[in-house]
């Protein structure tokens, strides 16, 4: 005899269950487990005082074995008849206070509020078969009808587990969908490997905000032993945007590294309290076991792998909302050289790192050693300090460490005449202040430059002043407006100006494009003309692009080929950003040993003594990679 439905939607049908119960006759139908199975998690949760109603009772034994221990007010109701018929004939003597009633869960009798507990075995699972807009509703009506009856929604998502007090249906549906996919991530995980990217965030049972965000490689190369089946990473505090972390080419090669078949890298999210690697790893181990291979041998010990093996130093400094961008926090956080970087993250791309700059060593010691004070008084790694060091004195000023920001720098070398630059008058338009080390590194180093910046957000001027070491000056000035509008006017304008230098590094507040740097408006061509029109004939405008669809670069540089004749690109390895530099005469174009050349010399003439500079940057290395477009 079949009982098995013809396909999965029919589990949601009424007429099937009729069917199934006439059928199967008064032989008790477990749905996912017994009474003895569950016993351990319903007496946990579930108070004998309790009034519980069991929706899609079936005919299980589930409600008899808790009426005979004790759970005596207890109201089950189901849709089929014949299954109701049954259960009121096997429970009238021997049950006589519990009570069996055919009903639709979706338009239920009772009054609001009747119920402490409503208990569901698999009616949840009959019901949300697929994720078409009937089925979803149909979900949406059994939740409505639950939340009315019930006086509270909880859901425990483990066995050993705190319930999570959920404040809707809607939050208990979308919890219930998560931990569903959950499941079959893990029963996919379980069979085989190489599923593709793979990531997964672990929230806090308490607040359901994201505590973990787990990422699962595999390594299909590396020959399997009794010992390189499985182990986690945690990435330390404040690294987990780095490109050996942060992007999917980067974790690959941290599990090669690594050695192991499967590598789950876990990054600890700011805001979240961590007393440290064991207390992570007494947290995790039963929940990355979920995500193991298959084959791995049992009672195998999984290693919990860091750099350092330590959690690493995130310090929230200041937090606040931008009106435009939105929240923001200010963090310092510990490298890998054990030095101390400051960092401006907006929450609405809580993995790209805005602005850097790095601590000087004095202050990051004083700084390690509070930390250390105050992890006596068990303090939370992230608890947000009013403690702002004087920015003039915190801040390297002679350190860039963006990657794209040092290859902008030694851009000027295309300007000619390296040995001269320092005393040279230049002009040089910023788009995008950021923390303002690009504009201020300029201006500290070409002492005869003027340098006007742009940028359309007061907030992110008023905390690269407090928080980076940014000022203004007489040579340096800050313009709070749109990019567009201000070139737009500076175009359109009777005393047009020339700069030597136009730098744009503006990103998009649209994450759905796929070009996040510039936004696009900045690349149209009447835009480019304009860009063009105040940019001096022996002048190099520099450009940060970001752009994930190649398509859409292509038509980038094919629209800034056709403003300005001379364009080079330069690729900012291990990242997205590409470095486009721009000149108006092609008579200009160096070949690469001549930028080289030029490089070097103008790094010769920054050398001076008593300038600040950092010895690892080298400018001519930032132009071996120069290609002409």
């Amino acid at each position: 005899m079949n009982l098995l439905p013809k396909s999965a939607q029919e589990f949601g049908s009424a007429d099937y269950w009729e069917k199934f119960f006439q059928q199967r006759g008064k032989q008790a139908f477990e749905w996912y487990g017994t009474y003895l199975q569950l016993c351990g998690v319903l007496h946990k949760y579930i108070r004998p005082r309790e009034k519980v109603l069991v929706i899609g009772c079936g005919n299980s034994e589930l409600s008899e074995q808790l009426y005979d221990v004790g759970y005596q007010d207890m109201v089950n109701i189901d849709i089929s008849e014949v299954a109701i018929k049954q259960m009121k004939e096997r429970n009238a003597s021997r049950r006589p206070h519990m009570s069996f009633l055919k009903m639709d869960m979706t338009q239920m009798e009772f009054p609001d509020a009747s119920f402490q507990v409503v208990l569901d075995k698999g009616t949840l699972d009959a019901v949300l078969t697929d994720e078409e807009e009937k089925t979803l509703q149909q979900v949406d009506r059994m939740l409505a009808e639950v939340g009315r009856v019930l006086q509270i929604f909880e859901l425990c998502a483990q066995e050993q587990g705190k319930p999570m007090r959920l404040e809707n249906a809607e939050r208990l549906a979308e919890a219930v969908r998560e931990r569903q996919q959950y499941a079959w991530l893990c029963s996919q995980l379980s069979r085989k490997a190489g599923l593709g990217s793979v990531s997964l965030d672990l929230c806090n049972g308490d607040t359901g905000e994201p505590r973990y965000t787990l990422h699962v490689v595999d390594s299909p190369t590396v020959k399997p032993t009794r010992d390189n089946h499985f182990a986690i990473f945690i990435i330390p505090q404040g690294r987990e945007t780095e490109w050996l972390f942060g992007m999917e080419d980067g974790r690959k090669q941290l599990a090669l590294s690594a050695g192991f078949r499967r590598l789950i890298t876990v990054a600890l999210h700011r805001g979240q309290q961590y007393e440290g690697m064991d207390s992570i790893q007494a947290e995790l181990s039963a929940r990355v076991m979920e995500l193991a291979p298959a084959g791995m041998p049992a009672q195998q010990q999984v290693p919990f792998l860091s750099v350092g093996g330590d959690i690493g130093v995130r310090t929230v400094r200041h937090q606040d909302r931008s009106p435009l961008s939105g929240d923001y926090v200010v963090e310092d956080v510990q490298g890998d050289d054990k030095r101390y970087f400051r960092r401006l993250i907006f929450l609405s791309n809580r993995n790209v790192v805005q602005s850097e700059a790095r601590l000087l060593k004095d202050v990051s010691h004083r700084a390690q050693k509070k930390r250390k004070k105050d992890r006596k008084k068990q303090r939370p790694a992230d608890t947000p300090e009013d403690l702002p060091a004087a920015p003039g004195q915190s801040i390297d000023k002679s350190y860039l460490c963006c990657e794209h920001h040092k290859a902008m720098v030694a851009g000027l070398a295309l300007l000619g005449n390296p040995e001269l630059l320092l005393e040279t008058p230049l002009a040089l338009l910023v788009v995008g202040l950021g923390g303002g080390s690009l504009p201020l590194f300029v201006h500290d180093h070409f002492p005869k430059s003027c340098v006007d910046a742009v940028e359309i957000d007061p907030s992110v001027l008023e905390v690269a002043t407090q928080w980076f070491g940014f000022s203004q000056s007489t040579r340096m000035k800050v313009h709070i407006a749109d990019g567009l509008d201000y070139i737009t006017n500076l175009a359109g304008g009777a005393a047009r100006p020339h700069y030597d230098v136009i730098m744009f590094d503006v990103d998009s507040k649209d994450p759905t494009l796929g070009m996040s740097c510039p936004p696009p408006a900045f690349v149209d061509q009447p835009f480019l003309q304009k860009v063009k029109s105040i940019l001096s004939p022996e002048g190099v405008f520099i450009l940060n692009l970001v752009c994930r669809d190649l398509g859409l670069k292509d038509s980038v540089l094919g629209g800034l080929k056709a403003a300005f004749p001379l364009l080079y690109v330069r690729r900012i390895e291990g990242e997205v950003n590409e470095i486009l530099f721009c000149q108006l005469r092609p008579e200009q174009s160096r070949a690469t040993p001549e930028l080289l050349e030029m490089a070097q010399a103008l790094e010769q003439t920054l050398r001076k003594p008593g300038r600040g500079w950092d010895d690892t940057y080298v400018l001519s290395d930032m132009l071996k990679t120069v290609k002409i477009v």
